[in-house]
This record gives structure tokens, C-alpha cells and sequence, in this order.
């Protein structure tokens, strides 16, 4: 069908129309003339179609009310009158794509599917949900999702509840949340940027039902919508479907919403702020500084691309030179930055950490020093070059992993389309990139750094000391106010407190009925393709070494991953390999130092990616394969140029310098100490299965082992760093031999001849000598950690290896993930334990683990893991009918089912080529899914229960909860000293 500028197609009347070359997508810009609602649609080819409704959501306070109202919406609505849509959709969907976001000044409701009728279902949960929900008529929503006074009996203590105020205790137990927080409010103290959108838990509790439902009222109308489509659909249809299902419902009303202008400072503003660290921690080189400019506008297509890339060349590779000039004056142990383009007034932030609160002046006129002289002086113009053409390669590249294009294209659109500008100006690039790049040589980037930097006085100063007092101080403040409020409370009002919280537990026990469940709407088995998509692999060998073609379209980009097999390096080495994995690229090779490294890597290639990862055999978790991969890719025409770095990277890099070994040992260091806690989910799950697992042992050798060995290096560096050299050095002349090099490719077999040829480069650079494998010591040992944090939330880990208790692997289990996930574990650990979420993981080597994440229990949330086996005795066609059970299998097939890249497509089937899984043993687990019954769900329980009796144990979290829970613990350990 054809639209025409000017006509009206269902209410939608087409205001603009143009073809954006830079994504091969038509954009029609329309409005509905009722309802005041905006729409954009790009048209394409991609099969993988995106919908998404974003409000304008600006807060005024820092109780989370944009962030609870998002959690809320989804909790029920008029047409479909059930307690978690959401997750009923999550359990029964082809979904690619099913969340919600806030943002510090939107709230964002995006889908993706590759199905049409569930598309249109996913388009109308999420519209009912927006325009229709229950919470406005239902205080137990806030209660649940927000915060409440738990209350069980009258003699317990009272304490707060509720998912949002669990997650953001979560959040601020990292420093670097802290931090982002203290300089948006410095920044922005007079508008919506200046509190915190997600709730900060000390203010969440005073969100009051009248707020949650007028900030809805005010802000979820259509009129202050921007409705997208993307992909390959019939806009006619859909268009019917808004207007007929929802925006004739509305006349358009004036909602202002508008994002003000901070205005400027006349000099800069300077904060420092506390944050908690453990008593028994050292407070030294444990302070953050940072230094934030806000800097130019977000609907300025030339300065939001222009500041990105000034970022980047600054700091974000080896040979940045701000980067530099800190650490060469010993401001910290890492320098860190970021270019937050998503507002209306982008910010820019150059900081430090490892730092001491005597460095902040002297920090603040470094950076001052270092920008002068660069702007007045010039930048390296092959450094400029290398940052602007990798930003190029990006760009057209468009390789966005497991995310849909169309929800990237999407929230590049609300970067201007929120603001009232062109929604295109973000991806239809050319011209901004084109005038760059013209202007690069001849001062562009040195006058963004006179204008929006040296010149520019809305800056802030934002340090973050750490205390040893203000984290206990607080819990007790809050204690004491929790218990003056219990006591101000009448008999009466305590009765009430305690039914209140009977009454939501109740709630949250009660089942939907089976009528209003049917209300979600469901796909059927049919509606999925049996045969499991076939991963393509072309068994090649160049010059002896053997090579996996993946041939796919990649648009003449070549994506190759070398596996270097790494199992001749010593067990006491181990650490150094991951340590070497952190360093690649950063020294000096024999041919080029590490600074004109970086330049040529990111003038040549699309980078470089460096990772250690032991792969367990298909069935086996005691026979793996441990290997170095080293990730690269380049245009084709590039890979010469490729390889050659390649081979100097792997084959002659250098561990001599003792300064910069000092440097990068330190700076690593500090980058765990602030990524520990966030990492948390992956650092329990890990060690849990360490105890139990030689494959799980050696990856967790990378985790919370390494930080503890990196720890150890940076405590005596003075005395080692020759030996760290040295060991160093052979380690990489063990790993990087031809010998034990497996190639995988992924491009066209046209360009696959251009591989073949330059592969050439990277072999003549590597050595040759016998791999003799050594033999791994790892026994299976149940230290069952409490690992100590100043953490307010728990990260909750138990599991075993099935297959060592005397289990085999079925598909089954994949489903019983996703029941144990959206179901048992969604009940009982976040709706009603009030964590943020919880999940299983069974995978075919026999390793199974149960987490929980920003998690306000311990030893609650163990019973919950304990009791699964009883919900899974109950799972029997008489409690769980036909329906449930196929909305279990679609949920199941949705994950199983993502769209890759053809990257991610290459890779995929290189872990299964190394893991001996065939296509055979992937239509087999597909089929299994497929046929999978209640009974077959029911006879799981005597695996999981056999999990549960193993009782290997571990727990990241805060000390004191840990503490009150120690007899569970084989041992506690202090995480950061």
C-alpha cells in the first residue's frame, strides 16, 4: 500500500516520509490527530519486528515513582485482569525482545518477534498495560512492586519490602551507581537530572499511593506517547489496530512534560560525598574522582557524534592521551570516562579511581593541564584518524549482539524525537560523519575540546571517599526509624499493619484463576518449526592449521576467532593466563609500542578482543578443553593488515617494563574492586560450582580467584614485577604456537579466499613447539562461602553436577528453567521475598545452579531453593493443565529460539564443534522440549532433590546478614581487604 504525505490512514495522519540510506529503512513520521500520539516506522527486510511505547516521564524526587510505575503497569490491567501479564507472556511467548526500562527521563515499553500473531499479542498486553492498569485501583501493587511496612506479627520487627526498593539498595551497594548519582545531582540540581529516577532507597518510602497513580494520570495519556514500529510489516494493519483498540478511545490534551535547560554555572561546582566500605576494609586508594562537563546538546547530530569520538580518542584506548597523563602523574590506579549522549544535555566525565582524597586539586588541574595543552598543541592525528574510523566501522557495521537493530534504532531515535527534534537526525549519520571527518584534520576535535570543555563552566567536581562508618551508621538510623515508627503506632494501628501484611501475602499466594489466565493470549505448538536451526560449519585446513568456515552474508566483514588450546600451562600459571588476557594490547610488542598498537588496530580493524574459557565436553564436565581466544574482525580487504597485528600481538609482545606492567596491574585492580559486587550473580554461581566442578573450577580461576591473585600482585608489585614479567612471557610463548591453534571464520565463501591468503601473515609470527597437556589437579571441595561486602542486598547460590549424582541430561530441563524462573522462584523469591529476581541453570555437562540476585534474604531464600522439590511433586497434569504446560514449552522456545548475528551464529558453532555437541544432539534436545510433559517435569524433582541434599552453598552479600546466618557457612570471607 502507498501512503501519502498529508493523507489520513486510521486517525494517523503521514506527516513525513524519506528513506534512510544508512539503515536501508523507509521512515514514516505520523500522528494520531484524536489522540495527540506520535508514531515513527521504519520499514524494512528484518524479519525480527520491534514495537515499543516510550512516555516522557520526568521525575521531580528521588522515590523512584517513574521506575515503581514501569515494575506496575505490568501487574494487571483491563483486559487482561491477572496479577503478572508480563510474566505470563515471558512463560508463553516467541518474544526476542520482552522488557521495560525506566530512564532518567523516559519510561520505555519495547517487544520484539520474529511471529507475527505474537507480535500483535505482545502489541496488546503492552497497550492495555500502559493506558489500562490495574495498580491504579490496586494498592498492592505499589505495596508489592514499590515498598510496605512488613509487619508479620505484632512483636517482630517492622521492616521495609518491595522489589523496586530491594533492587535499588542493590544498585547503591556499588560505588560507581553512587558516584553516576552524585554527579547527575551536582550537575543538575535544578532539574529532572538531578534525582535519581530508578528511587534511592532512603527516599523511596515516600512514595504514597495518590503520587503513584497521579504521576500515571499526568504522564501515560497518548498524547505524551512515541509509539515505534520497525521491520517487515503491514503498517496499514497496524495502524487500524492502535487506532481501533486504543487511541479512539482519547482526545489529546496539553501535557507538559518538557525537559528544561540547567542553567550553566558561572564556575565550577565541587561535591564530596561518603560511601561505605566494610570496617574491616582499608580506606586507601579506595576514593573516586571525577571531573563532569555538560556538553552540547543531544539534537545536535554533529557534537553527539563529534563528543562520542572526543571521548573515545581522550580515553578509551591504550594510547589516549588524558588517560595517559593521570596515570603518569599517579592520580589513581585507573582512569575511567563515559559520554552520556541519552539526555537532553549530554555530560562528559573523566575520572579516576584508586585515588586518595588528597589528589582532588591536583587532579582537577591535571585535567585542566592536559586539555589546554592538547588543544592548543594538537592531537595525534593518527590517533584521531584510528578513533574516527572505528567509530565508522560501527556505525555501518550495525552489529548489535543478542538486541534486536530495531530497539537500538529506537532509542537512537528518542535521542532527539523526546526532545521535540527530527527522530532520523541519529541514524541517518552521513552527514554528521561526512563533515567530521572532513574537519578532523584541520582542528575539529581540538575546538570541541576549547568550546564544550576549557570553556565551559558547567562543570562539577564529584569525589566519592570511602567510610568505614557510614554504612553501619545508616542501617542503624534506619533501624532505629523503622522501630520509633512501630512504637508511635496504637494497638490498633499495629493490628491493621499486621493484617495489611497478611492481606498482600495472601495475594501473592493466590493463584489467577484459570478464566482470567486464559485472558493472555497464546500461540500454539504448531505455530513452531520442529528442526532446530542447523549451525554451518566447513571443516578447512590452511597451512596445517584447522579451520572452521561459517559461511554466511557479513557484508564483506570477516569475524575470526582464534582458539589457542591452553591446556600445556602449569596449575600454579593459570592465574597468569587470565592475567595476560587483561593485558594483551597494552604493552609494547617487538615491532610497535603499545601507543601505535592501539592506533593501528582501530585504523585497520573493527578491534580486537581478548578471553580465556574452558569449554566441558558435550556430556563431561570433567573433560574439557581450555582455551585462549583471541576475537578480531576487519573488512575483508583489511586482513592482511589483520593478521599482521594479530601476530605481533600474540607473537612478540613484550612483559619488560616494569612501569607499565605496574601500571596496568593496578589499574586492573582497581576496575574489580568497583565491578565485584555488580558482577555478583556470576561470581556465586561460579564459585558454587567450582566446588564441584574441574571445568567450573578452572573458569572460575578468572572470577573471584583472579581478583584475589591480582589483589596479591598489586601488594607486593615492587618486589615482583620482574617475575610477573618473566612468567608472563613464557606463559604467552607456551600458549601462542601454531601448534595448538584452532582458526574459526565467519564470511562469505567468496571472501573466504582472502582468508586463506593472509592467514598466512599471522602464522609465520607464531611459534612451533610439542604440546604436551598437562594433567589438573581440581577436587571437588564443599567450602560453602559467605563472601563478606559492605553489600545492602545478597546474591544467593546452591547447586551440584546432576551427572555426578547419578542423572543424565534431558531437554526437559530447559523447561523446567523456565518454570522454576517465571514461576516457583518468580512467586516465592521476588514477589514475595522481595528480591529483584532468581533463576535456574542446568546445562548438558551435569552443572545445575539455583541464584537469586539483589536479594534482600539469606536463609529464607535457601529454604525456598530446598523446598522446590515439594512444588515439583505437585506438578502433575491434574494441578497443571494443557494450556500451562504449552505456555511453558513456547517460553522454553523463545530463549532457545534468539536471533543471532551471523558473528554470533559463527561462534555458536564453534563451541559446539569444541564441545563435540552435534546437530543431531541439538535436534534431540529441541525435540525433547517439544514433547515434554508434566510428568516429565514431575520426575525431575528427585534430580533437584538430590541438588538440594548436596548442599554446596555460596553467598555474596552484606556481612552482617551473612553473619546472622554463619551456621551455614563452610567458612566467611572478607572479599575486598
Amino acid at each position: 500500500m502507498s501512503f501519502k504525505i498529508g493523507q489520513t490512514y486510521h486517525g494517523f495522519k503521514l506527516m513525513d516520509a524519506k528513506h534512510v540510506a544508512e539503515i536501508n529503512s523507509d521512515a514514516k513520521l505520523l500522528v494520531h490527530k484524536q489522540s495527540g500520539a506520535r508514531l515513527l516506522y521504519l520499514g524494512n527486510d528484518d524479519d525480527n519486528k520491534v514495537f515499543s511505547v516510550t512516555f516522557r516521564t520526568p521525575p521531580e524526587d528521588s522515590t523512584g515513582v517513574p521506575h515503581i510505575v514501569e515494575h506496575s503497569v505490568l501487574c494487571g490491567s483491563r483486559k487482561f485482569p491477572i496479577k503478572e501479564p508480563f510474566v505470563e507472556l515471558v512463560k508463553g511467548s516467541l518474544n526476542t525482545f520482552l522488557n521495560a526500562m525506566t530512564f532518567p527521563d523516559k519510561t520505555m515499553y519495547p517487544v520484539a518477534s520474529r511471529n507475527e500473531k505474537d507480535f500483535r499479542n505482545l502489541m496488546d498486553v503492552y497497550l492495555d498495560a500502559v493506558f489500562y492498569p490495574q495498580m491504579l485501583k490496586t494498592p498492592a501493587i505499589l505495596m508489592q512492586e514499590g515498598w510496605h511496612y512488613d509487619l508479620p506479627d505484632k512483636n517482630a520487627e517492622l521492616t521495609y519490602k518491595g522489589v523496586v526498593y530491594n533492587e535499588m539498595k542493590g544498585v547503591f551497594s556499588s560505588p560507581d551507581a553512587i558516584l553516576e548519582h552524585q554527579i547527575y545531582a551536582a550537575l543538575f540540581p535544578d532539574t529532572t537530572y538531578g534525582v535519581e529516577s530508578g528511587g534511592d532507597p532512603e527516599y523511596i518510602t515516600d512514595l504514597t499511593q495518590e503520587q503513584f497513580a497521579a504521576f500515571h494520570k499526568k504522564y501515560y495519556h497518548p498524547a505524551n506517547s512515541y509509539i515505534f514500529l520497525y521491520g517487515d510489516l503491514d503498517l496499514d494493519d497496524q495502524l487500524k489496530f492502535l487506532d481501533e483498540a486504543y487511541l479512539q478511545d482519547f482526545t489529546a490534551v496539553k501535557i507538559d512534560s518538557r525537559i528544561p535547560l540547567q542553567k550553566p554555572f558561572k564556575e565550577t561546582v565541587v561535591k564530596v560525598v561518603d560511601y561505605p566500605v566494610s570496617p574491616q576494609e582499608s580506606t586507601k586508594d579506595k576514593t573516586f574522582i571525577t571531573l563532569n562537563v555538560a556538553a552540547g546538546k543531544a539534537t545536535d547530530a554533529e557534537s553527539y557524534l563529534g563528543l562520542m569520538m572526543l571521548e573515545h580518542i581522550l580515553l578509551e584506548t591504550p594510547a589516549a592521551p588524558l588517560k595517559k597523563a593521570l596515570l603518569d602523574a599517579g592520580l589513581g590506579k585507573e582512569v575511567f570516562g563515559s559520554y552520556n549522549k541519552s539526555i537532553l544535555q549530554p555530560t562528559m566525565t573523566f575520572g579516576v579511581s584508586g585515588a586518595n582524597p588528597g589528589q582532588v586539586e591536583e587532579f582537577k588541574a591535571a585535567v585542566a593541564a592536559t586539555l589546554a595543552k592538547l588543544a592548543n598543541e594538537g592531537l595525534d592525528k593518527k590517533l584521531v584518524e584510528s578513533s574516527v574510523n572505528i567509530f565508522e566501522f560501527h556505525l555501518r557495521e550495525a552489529n548489535y549482539g543478542n538486541r534486536p537493530k530495531g530497539l537500538v534504532y529506537n532509542m537512537k531515535c528518542l535521542d532527539s524525537w523526546l526532545y521535540d527534534e527530527d527522530p532520523l537526525i541519529h541514524l541517518a549519520y552521513e552527514p554528521a560523519l561526512a563533515a567530521i571527518k572532513r574537519q578532523a584534520k584541520k582542528g575539529y576535535f581540538e575546538q570541541l575540546i576549547k568550546t564544550c570543555l576549557l570553556n565551559n563552566t558547567h562543570q562539577a567536581l564529584v569525589a566519592l571517599t570511602p567510610s568505614c562508618d557510614v554504612g553501619a551508621q545508616k542501617a542503624t538510623e534506619l533501624k532505629q526509624k523503622l522501630a520509633n515508627y512501630k512504637e508511635s503506632l496504637s494497638p490498633a494501628q499495629l493490628a491493621a499493619l499486621v493484617k495489611q501484611t497478611k492481606a498482600l501475602k495472601e495475594r501473592q499466594e493466590t493463584s489467577d484463576s484459570p478464566e482470567a489466565l486464559e485472558s493472555i493470549p497464546l500461540l500454539e505448538l504448531k505455530d513452531i518449526d520442529p528442526k532446530a536451526e542447523e549451525l554451518v560449519t566447513v571443516e578447512q585446513k590452511e597451512q596445517g592449521i584447522p579451520v572452521l568456515l561459517h559461511p554466511y552474508f557479513t557484508n564483506q566483514i570477516a569475524y575470526v576467532n582464534l582458539y589457542f588450546n591452553i591446556g600445556a600451562v602449569a596449575e600454579a600459571e593459570l592465574p597468569y593466563v587470565f592475567l595476560l588476557a587483561d593485558l594483551l594490547g597494552k604493552v609494547d610488542t617487538a615491532r610497535l609500542p603499545y601507543t601505535e598498537l592501539a592506533k593501528e588496530i582501530n585504523i585497520h580493524t573493527g578491534g580486537f578482543a581478548y578471553d580465556v574459557f574452558a569449554f566441558s565436553e558435550n556430556a563431561d564436565d570433567e573433560t574439557f578443553t581450555p582455551m585462549f581466544r583471541v576475537k578480531a574482525k576487519a573488512l575483508v580487504s583489511k586482513l592482511p593488515e589483520m593478521f599482521g597485528l594479530l601476530g605481533d600481538v600474540a607473537g612478540s609482545s613484550l612483559f619488560n617494563d616494569s612501569g607499565r606492567l605496574k601500571e596496568l596491574i593496578r589499574e586492573t585492580k582497581a576496575a574489580w574492586d568497583t565491578a565485584l559486587f555488580r558482577r555478583g550473580q556470576q561470581v556465586v554461581a561460579s564459585r558454587l560450582l567450582s566446588y564441584v566442578s574441574p571445568v567450573a573450577k578452572y573458569n572460575e580461576t578468572g572470577l573471584l580467584t583472579y581478583y584475589k591473585f591480582i589483589a596479591a600482585l598489586e601488594d607486593n608489585l615492587e618486589t615482583r614485577v620482574n617475575e610477573i614479567g618473566r612468567t608472563l612471557a613464557a606463559v604467552a610463548q607456551t600458549i601462542f604456537n601454531k601448534d595448538n591453534l584452532l582458526a574459526g571464520v565467519t564470511c562469505t565463501r567468496e571472501d573466504y579466499e582472502k582468508f586463506s591468503e593472509s592467514l598466512a601473515v599471522l602464522i609465520e609470527k607464531l611459534g612451533s613447539r610439542q604440546f604436551k597437556p598437562v594433567k589438573y589437579s581440581f577436587k571437588a571441595q564443599a567450602l560453602n562461602e559467605g563472601l563478606l561486602t559492605s553489600g545492602k542486598v545478597q546474591y544467593v547460590a546452591k547447586g551440584a553436577n546432576f551427572r555426578r549424582l547419578g542423572y543424565t541430561y534431558h531437554g526437559s530441563m530447559k523447561v523446567l528453567e523456565t518454570i522454576l524462573r517465571y514461576d516457583y522462584l518468580w512467586n516465592r523469591i521476588r514477589v514475595q521475598g522481595g528480591a529483584y529476581g532468581a533463576f535456574t541453570q542446568f546445562d548438558r555437562s551435569g552443572n545445575v545452579v539455583f541464584g537469586s540476585y539483589r536479594d534482600p534474604n539469606l536463609a529464607e531464600t535457601v529454604r525456598v531453593y530446598d523446598e522446590t522439590v515439594q512444588y515439583l511433586n505437585n506438578f502433575t497434569a491434574s494441578q497443571v493443565s494443557k494450556r500451562e504446560m504449552t505456555k511453558y514449552i513456547i517460553g522454553t522456545m523463545s530463549a532457545l529460539d534468539t536471533p543471532l548475528t551471523p558473528q554470533m551464529k559463527g561462534e555458536r558453532a564453534d563451541a559446539a564443534y569444541i564441545r563435540n555437541i552435534s546437530q543431531a544432539d541439538l535436534q534431540q534436545e529441541r525435540a525433547e522440549v517439544l514433547a515434554t510433559r508434566q510428568e516429565d517435569i514431575r520426575k525431575l524433582a528427585d534430580v533437584v532433590d538430590a541438588v538440594m541434599q548436596a548442599n554446596y552453598l555460596c553467598v555474596l552479600g552484606g556481612e552482617q546478614k551473612i553473619k546472622a546466618s554463619k551456621e551455614l557457612f563452610g567458612q566467611l570471607v572478607t572479599v575486598i581487604d
